[in-house]
């Protein structure tokens, strides 16, 4: 079949296609190009260098935006398997008001990521409810600034991160842990084991493909979080998407903003690929 012949043949599929194409080419594809090219040329000359590399990782800011991005996906990991494991225990179980509760899980991941960061600065500003909180139980005496930096923003950046997404953990969960088979934990009772013997045993390795799955899907995302550090952090806990943010806003620096992109890109690639050998394992053993 000749191109005229195919192109007139599946000329209504084309025509449906060919926008989805463009928009993928022209706002995912190209700008990724562009960026991955201009990391790797000189400023002036547009020769080909590593220098945008060697500047951005010598500076102290990249260095310190690149640990809180670690920092702070390792601590909304914790935080979101932990909070998602337990509720999607809990909504295993039959009660009354399970299908309510179940309503009101999904209702963060509706609301828009700078919205949400906004209601955060009630929660965690000076003047917010967690500080009027801590007063009253006399555990603190001044109020806390959560946002000053260091150990205590990145926490606190976690738990609204962690408000936010951990639904999608719970869904992921709750579709593993509906595919054990009951007879599974009739035989543990049978067999006479607790009620921790029966989770660590058997629902643990038994949910282990669907807590990796969660684990990587949700580390793709937290990587690349911006919305939520700006908005609650600004610039006082840098990460490698904000120090991008800023390298091409405030210093003019396309060059070592896109050579940061970059990196974020890899990291980013590296746990998608991983994610696909692992979907595919699991795909084969089925």
């Amino acid at each position: 079949m000749t191109v005229t012949g195919f192109i007139k043949k599946y000329k209504l599929e084309i025509a449906m296609v060919l926008p989805l194409i463009l928009y993928i080419l022209g706002f995912t594809i190209l700008p990724i190009m562009e960026t991955i090219t201009l990391s790797f040329q000189d400023q002036y000359t547009k020769a080909f260098t590593l220098a945008n590399y060697k500047e951005i990782i010598g500076k102290t800011e990249f260095k310190q935006a690149f640990f809180n991005t670690v920092a702070l996906t390792f601590i909304s990991l914790t935080l979101e398997m932990t909070a998602g494991l337990v509720i999607a225990l809990i909504l295993r179980r039959n009660f009354r008001g399970k299908g309510l509760l179940r309503s009101l899980m999904l209702v963060p991941m509706g609301v828009p990521t700078l919205v949400s960061g906004v209601a955060m600065t009630y929660i965690f500003g000076l003047n917010g409810y967690f500080n009027a909180l801590l007063e009253k139980l006399h555990i603190i005496e001044l109020p806390v600034d959560w946002a000053s930096g260091g150990f205590k923003t990145l926490l606190m950046v976690s738990v609204a991160d962690m408000w936010k997404v951990t639904p999608l953990v719970i869904l992921l969960l709750s579709a593993g842990l509906e595919s054990i088979p009951d007879e599974v934990y009739e035989a543990s009772n049978i067999d006479g084991a607790t009620a921790w013997q029966t989770f660590r045993y058997v629902t643990l390795p038994l949910l282990k493909p669907s807590i990796t799955m969660a684990l990587i899907l949700r580390a793709i995302d937290a990587f690349r979080i911006f919305e939520l550090v700006l908005v609650l952090a600004g610039r006082t806990t840098p990460v490698i998407s904000t120090f991008a943010y800023d390298e091409y806003n405030n210093y003019a620096n396309a060059h070592t903003s896109a050579a940061a992109s970059t990196i974020l890109l890899l990291i980013i690639v590296v746990f998608i690929l991983s994610y696909l050998k692992i979907a595919g394992t699991k795909e084969e053993q089925r």
